[in-house]
């Protein structure tokens, strides 16, 4: 028998991959959505600002766009960041789920837990981070933070022409509902599995591994971790950081 043993649970180390490739083409023309000015300092570096939060994260991997690794490197040196994490820049692909996989190759070995986190929630609380990564080290395969929905949701027919009336389907439970955040965790060998097996473009990492026929678990997420999407979202995540600079006097 071999004498290496696995990590325990308070033993796993913890790595974030952040994809960061998207134009995000819904808040208009100009630098991709990640690289906007929030408050001065682009949304990207918000939000390795708030993985790198979390003492238990001690690698990030950016996964910049295809022909940019060189341009989102040097805004990470040019930004004060943690100095008891390391960071890590690699070019993506055409899409997110391969943006992802990427990310997942240029991890070392040592790290039994990874956090996949949109570039475009900026404002993640580090007790959001570290309630995820605490659910995983306690033995779930997959962790997403979630809110409750506060609206009613319809599903409908789609309409075969933009902006005509559609018919409504069916009402689900509001209770049974959830609206998923990031950073979204994972057992490093079950995301792995689960960028192996499952081929079809998806836009969520939790939902590859609810295909491997695993649990998904859910933790409370934060209203803070909204999604930066459109203009109007820039102006709510201006007036968060300004009640925090209000808040905690910076």
């Amino acid at each position: 028998m071999s004498d290496v043993s696995r990590p325990t649970a308070a033993e796993a180390r913890t790595a974030v991959v952040i994809p960061a490739a998207g134009r995000g083409v819904r808040l208009g023309p100009g630098a991709p959505k990640a690289l906007r000015a929030l408050n001065g300092t682009p949304m990207l570096i918000h939000a390795i600002r708030a993985m790198a939060a979390s003492r238990a994260v001690s690698l990030v991997v950016v996964v910049a766009p295809p022909d940019g690794a060189g341009e989102v490197k040097s805004l990470l040196d040019a930004h004060a960041l943690p100095e008891r994490t390391d960071f890590v820049v690699v070019p993506g692909g055409d899409s997110r789920q391969e943006s992802v996989r990427l990310g997942l190759d240029a991890l070392p070995p040592d790290f039994d837990i990874v956090l996949v986190h949109d570039a475009a929630r900026p404002l993640v609380p580090v007790d959001t981070v570290d309630a995820v990564i605490e659910a995983v080290r306690e033995g779930a395969p997959a962790v997403v933070p979630a809110l409750p929905l506060a609206d009613t949701v319809k599903e409908v027919e789609p309409a075969q022409v933009s902006g005509e009336p559609e018919p409504v389907v069916a009402t689900p439970v509001r209770a049974r509902l959830r609206a998923v955040q990031t950073p979204q965790g994972f057992d490093r060998t079950t995301l792995i599995r689960a960028h192996e097996t499952v081929t079809e473009n998806v836009t969520d990492d939790a939902s590859m591994v609810e295909q491997l026929g695993l649990t998904v678990v859910v933790v409370p997420g934060h209203e803070e971790a909204f999604k930066v999407t459109r203009p109007l979202d820039l102006v709510l995540a201006e007036a968060v950081l300004a009640r925090r600079r209000l808040n905690d006097g910076f």
